[in-house]
């Protein structure tokens, strides 16, 4: 059942964050880029206001172990109709594309053009985090739907917080990617293979929207 927002919406305020005016490379096998300044202002925070407050978001109920928990943030599934989605035992059906997000997937598609990447996507998964007490646990996006090798972009609006990653193989240390306002966070082929990722609890005030942006797979999706 969906929640209602209208009494969780609240001013958004930046949090201090260090300067970023250009693309960051930080891995290149796999490749792993963050590319700032992608919608520019004010068209970066004005997205973030109409998600916010226009988006139907929801807070699933995930069976663990046994258990039923409601998940620590909001989401919304967007895409095309034939985009089905399959996480931790549930069949998420994808709401119609809302146009803000459509116009974010378009800049998201021309910005990885202008670096000579060719991506396509027909799905997206939104996730609100109202404060840094809301949490993503670690996972890795490599759910059949995705393919063998997916590509992920993931566009942060809001709130500044790191994104954790650490390797499956345990043979580096874990590392911390920072994810500005109005950036997009490149995941190339073989990060889900080798690599986990988590959004962990931190002493952080304010809201944060994600959305990770996907291809599934039509043979997938129909099975």
């Amino acid at each position: 059942m969906a929640d209602s927002m209208a009494d969780q919406a609240r001013p958004w305020h930046p949090a201090p964050m260090m300067p970023r005016t250009s693309d960051q490379t930080l891995l290149t096998a796999p490749l792993l880029q963050c590319l700032p300044g992608l919608l520019g202002e004010p068209a970066a925070s004005e997205a973030l206001g109409r998600l916010d407050h226009e988006l139907d978001w929801h807070r699933p109920i995930l069976r663990l172990y046994g258990r039923e928990h409601p998940i620590p943030r909001h989401q919304v599934w967007m895409g095309d109709p034939e985009a089905r989605y399959r996480y931790s035992g549930q069949d998420f059906v994808p709401e119609s594309w809302h146009p803000e997000v459509s116009r974010i997937r378009d800049a998201v598609i021309t910005r990885l053009a202008l670096s000579g990447i060719s991506a396509g996507f027909n799905s997206v998964l939104l996730n609100r985090y109202a404060d840094g007490d809301e949490r993503m646990g670690w996972h890795s996006d490599d759910e059949p739907e995705l393919g063998p090798d997916p590509l992920i972009a993931a566009v942060s609006l809001g709130t500044e917080r790191p994104l954790r990653f650490r390797w499956k193989s345990r043979g580096a240390e874990p590392f911390n990617v920072w994810l500005p306002h109005d950036s997009l966070l490149l995941m190339g082929p073989g990060v889900q293979q080798r690599l986990q990722h988590a959004l962990l609890p931190r002493r952080l005030p304010g809201l944060r929207i994600s959305l990770t942006f996907r291809l599934i797979t039509s043979a997938s999706s129909t099975a």
